[in-house]
C-alpha cells in the first residue's frame, strides 16, 4: 500500500479535509484493490469501509465531542442525495 503524506496545512485551513483526501486517496485505491484480490467484490469492500468508518465515528463521539461532526457529515450526505 502507498504511503500517506503528512499534512502541509495548519488545523484551521480550510481545505485540509480536501487536503486530507488527496493524502488517503492512493493507499484507499491500494486497500479496496488488495480486498477486491482477496475475492471480494469492490462494492462489498466500500461499503464494508464505509460500515467501519461510522462505527469509528460513533467510538470518537462517544468518547469526545466529535457529534457534531458525524451530523455535519449526515447533513451533508442527507444534502447531497
Amino acid at each position: 500500500m502507498r504511503d500517506i503524506y503528512r499534512p502541509f496545512v495548519t488545523g484551521d485551513d480550510p481545505d485540509r479535509e480536501v487536503r486530507c483526501r488527496d493524502a488517503m486517496q492512493f493507499a484507499f485505491q491500494d486497500f479496496v484493490a488488495a480486498s477486491t484480490t482477496a475475492g471480494w467484490s469492490e462494492q462489498e469492500s466500500i461499503q464494508a469501509i464505509l460500515c467501519l468508518a461510522e462505527d469509528r465515528l460513533q467510538m470518537l463521539a462517544a468518547n469526545d465531542d466529535t457529534g457534531s461532526l458525524r451530523d455535519m457529515r449526515k447533513m451533508a450526505q442527507t444534502a447531497a442525495a
